[in-house]
């Protein structure tokens, strides 16, 4: 259902798009992690998300930093090995985000869907350029 409000000022401000969860690789990690509780390896992680050594752990420092991914040191066989889940807190702003972005599409999808059946008139004195 569309929102309703007196004031259509900023309707479309999606205030909940989280910085830290709106870019790609940090939404794909994000993504990975939370369809797996029990936790995901380093080098599982890249794979799936189709990243570099570097690149992953620029990302994950950024999501450590921000409290929504614990990391556990430890190794198999004297191979170092790190394993990534996410917090509570993670885990709860991940969901309010993926919420915001419903309602993005709730708003877009209606009218992107449907095709004008001509060219609308253009308001008066507006010159194109």
């Amino acid at each position: 259902m569309p929102r309703k409000t007196k004031d259509e000022s900023g309707r479309y401000a999606y205030e909940g798009l989280d910085r830290v969860l709106h870019e790609k690789a940090r939404l794909g990690i994000m993504t990975s992690l939370v369809t797996r509780p029990e936790g995901v390896l380093f080098t599982e992680l890249k794979r799936l998300c189709a990243l570099t050594d570097g690149n992953l752990s620029r990302h994950i420092d950024v999501l450590q930093d921000a409290g929504l991914v614990e990391a556990w040191r430890g190794s198999d066989g004297g191979r170092p090995q790190t394993l990534y889940r996410l917090t509570t807190e993670g885990r709860g702003r991940f969901v309010a985000y993926l919420e915001e972005l419903e309602q993005v599409v709730r708003d877009a999808l209606p009218k992107a869907a449907k095709k004008p059946e001509r060219a609308p008139d253009l308001p008066p004195g507006f010159q194109p350029a």
